[in-house]
């Protein structure tokens, strides 16, 4: 109790100081991460800058988070994080830094968050070493530098976290309401995704605090149905609108928000069942051999980057070796197979975990001798609610279906607050020679350090042997010379310590800034010496390490070859086939496109080139140019119209709506395959002179293919002289390049 006491007592003191001068310099590394040269990303991720483009417009397209200025379609998720971008964009003016700047400071507020709920119970400078491993886990800068929502989530769940923690302390069920109805606001972020931490919720609530088994079950059950209020009161109101006053809720498959939450969104992630036609079909998911293959068909569009692209093809075949346990790592979208060992295999180990040997020691040292019944300690409450965190959510990604690399943003907090916490109290057994807790210490070094060598392997062709053999050769020493100088109690040895911390923290570091090193990827952001391809070891050849994204792809009107019909999506959605789905218009010979690069069959257009000499780069992860002869065409022929033009999806619509502002119709929602639209409703729409053009590459899918079949039976074909930009090659109907349309009916 004396103890106890004592430490409340230091607490107290180390509170009454305003600033941490140790925490000042890492939140200037977090701030560097997460801001530096935001401001050269032009567009971010153009579905959902499109979007923000769009609410700014009307408080309907505001609410509904409209994809389209004509309030048609809304994106594929809760408008919450785009509600605080778009109030961004209305204060400093539309750009692209100013939709990734809400994310960006979640970024550096997460850092912050960690520090003052690990340095309460743990110490501050365990405080501090969380808020630098938060920092410093690659993921979490490179999510930060974009307009995507996971940034701004696991800042609201870190409050709600903070919240949490308070009610335990200060016994207030008021708190406890608080911080379940944070977690309601998050699920209007991301739906399911926000529930991931609620066991951690439940069990830290149940065991941390001292009241009836009565009162526990019912101010849980109190605070679990705010949040559920919380959580769908969006939904309810949107779904209780009628359709015809509302926009289609996208890549849903009845117009029903909660039908995305729980079914696209939510189970069919973990299923990986999350491609589904118009029809209803689901669609099987890519083979690794698919993946291989596409791999090995991409080429440089560039000669000055001919060499640097050479040596990212070379890292990504490099890169196909086994995972632990057997089984090659690439996997959709390189998310790996999944398994106990997913999280080691490539493609995700880099993204996230750099000190996972390191935590799992420190979670031994941190519960050891901890028995069931208890008494527990804060520190081991503390430590309950972080593993609880960290065990569900790690669980569902060695076994989802289908997600993305960047969703492992997740498990950043528990993994840092392990890092911080364990770091200090295996410290603290090491100079106690607290008998086998003694040698935690020494052996979560080198563990650590021998996975980090395994994690940079598949790079040595774009970092070189020397990073790679000195973290090894590092950390090997420095945990032999711990084990061996155990008995012995002088600066030195506490040198030693913090030496070991600064190697298992510098290639973390050098990984997450990548992203600025190489240039990111708005739409899949990722970290790596290929993060500027956003696919975790695929190679890019974009011209400049400046452009990034699916620069490679060309706009609606540009010319050449044969395109793809819709093969897949990007996020904000899922898989078709397990297939990348190339842009409208996208010449690639129905093969798979890769960010910032073309098929072997296409060519550059003229009017499409990189710009090496920008200082902006259009990373859109779409066609993030427009053809500016087709819009000049559509402008001018513009007979008062809503639309300018409809197409299959929002991958053409997006950057035609964020340069004009203009309502653009993505018919089939973002992926084309949403169905919205019948051949009756868009006669109708044509007869009240709603939209007459229709720019239309492939055959459609879903819903939408009897809607493109009508068009094309009942329209006249524009000549391609009059809204292309080249043409050097012929239209090559329906599986070509793309065909501009006209329809009036009277």
């Amino acid at each position: 109790m004396k103890h106890m006491n004592s430490e409340v007592k230091e607490e107290r003191t180390s509170n009454k100081k305003r600033i941490d001068l140790f925490l000042v310099p890492i939140v200037l590394i977090a701030a560097f991460l997460n801001l530096f040269k935001i401001w050269t990303d032009e567009y971010a991720n153009a579905y959902y800058t499109a979007a923000v483009k769009s609410m700014l417009q009307s408080f309907h397209n505001f609410f509904y988070a409209s994809f389209d200025p004509g309030g048609y379609v809304t994106i594929d998720k809760p408008p919450v994080v785009f509600w605080i971008q778009t109030i961004s964009a209305k204060i400093f003016g539309f750009h692209g830094w100013s939709v990734i700047l809400p994310q960006a400071l979640a970024g550096i507020g997460s850092v912050l968050l960690l520090y003052v709920l690990v340095k309460r119970t743990f110490g501050v400078w365990a405080g501090r070493l969380a808020a630098l491993a938060m920092a410093l886990t690659p993921i979490v800068p490179a999510v930060s530098r974009t307009n995507n929502i996971d940034s701004m989530l696991v800042f609201t769940l870190l409050v709600a976290t903070w919240m949490l923690f308070r009610a335990v302390r200060t016994a207030k069920f008021g708190w406890v309401l608080a911080a379940f109805a944070m977690i309601g606001v998050a699920f209007n972020m991301k739906m399911l995704q926000a529930y991931m931490v609620l066991p951690a919720f439940y069990v830290f609530y149940v065991v941390a605090t001292k009241i009836t088994w009565k009162k526990k079950i019912a101010f849980l059950t109190t605070a679990t149905a705010l949040m559920l209020a919380v959580s769908v009161s969006w939904a309810v109101v949107v779904d209780s609108t009628s359709a015809d006053k509302r926009p289609y809720m996208g890549s849903s498959q009845t117009n029903s928000v909660l039908e995305l939450a729980f079914g696209y969104n939510g189970i069919n992630r973990l299923t990986g069942n999350t491609s589904v036609t118009g029809s209803g079909h689901k669609q099987p998911a890519q083979t690794e051999q698919q993946t291989a293959s596409s791999e090995t068909k991409q080429t440089s569009n560039s000669s000055a980057d001919s060499s640097q692209s050479s040596n990212q093809r070379k890292s990504s075949s490099s890169q196909k070796m086994q995972a632990p346990g057997g089984g090659n790592q690439n996997g959709m979208f390189n998310t790996g197979n999944p398994g106990p060992f997913r999280l080691f295999q490539k493609g995700l180990s880099d993204q996230i975990s750099w000190l996972l040997p390191f935590v799992i020691f420190s979670i031994v040292g941190l519960f050891a001798g901890v028995k069931f019944k208890g008494p527990y300690t804060t520190k081991q409450k503390e430590s309950l609610f972080w593993l609880a965190w960290l065990l569900p959510v790690a669980v569902f990604f060695s076994i989802a279906g289908f997600f993305h690399q960047y969703y492992l943003i997740m498990l950043a907090p528990p993994i840092a607050a392990f890092a911080g916490a364990g770091a200090v109290a295996l410290w603290s057994m090491y100079k106690q020679h607290n008998g086998w807790k003694s040698w935690l210490l020494p052996g979560g070094i080198l563990t650590t350090a021998a996975l980090q060598v395994y994690i940079m392997s598949p790079y040595v062709s774009s970092i070189g042997v020397a990073p790679i053999a000195g973290v090894g050769a590092l950390g090997v020493i420095l945990a032999l010379v711990l084990a061996v100088r155990k008995q012995r109690k002088n600066s030195l040895t506490n040198y030693l310590g913090a030496a070991a911390m600064v190697v298992l923290l510098a290639m973390p570091a050098y990984w997450a800034m990548t992203p600025i090193i190489y240039g990111g990827n708005s739409m899949l952001p990722s970290a790596g010496p290929d993060s500027s391809s956003g696919m975790g070891g695929l190679p890019s050849t974009a011209t400049n390490s400046k452009q990034s994204g699916f620069n490679g792809m060309q706009p609606p009107g540009s010319s050449s070859g044969n395109s793809s019909s819709n093969g897949g999506q990007m996020p904000g959605g899922s898989s078709n086939n397990g297939q990348m789905q190339p842009p409208s218009g996208s010449s690639n010979s129905g093969q798979m496109q890769m960010p910032g690069g073309s098929s072997n069959n296409s060519q550059m257009p003229n009017s499409f080139s990189s710009k090496s000499s920008s200082s902006k780069r259009k990373s859109g992860g779409m066609n993030a140019e427009v053809n500016q002869k087709l819009l000049n065409y559509l402008t001018k022929n513009n007979t008062g119209e809503k639309y300018l033009f409809a197409t299959t999806d929002s991958t053409s619509a997006a950057p035609y709506i964020i340069k004009t502002g203009k309502p653009v119709m993505a018919m089939g929602g973002f992926s084309g395959s949403d169905p919205i639209l019948t051949v009756s409703k868009l006669k109708a729409m044509i007869k009240k002179g709603e939209v007459k053009y229709f720019y239309l590459s492939g055959m459609g899918k879903g819903g939408q293919s009897d809607v493109i079949t009508w068009i094309k039976d009942n329209s006249k074909e524009i000549p391609s002289s009059k809204w292309q930009s080249t043409s050097s090659s012929a239209q090559q109907g329906p599986s070509g390049n793309g065909t501009l349309y006209e329809i009036t009916l009277k």
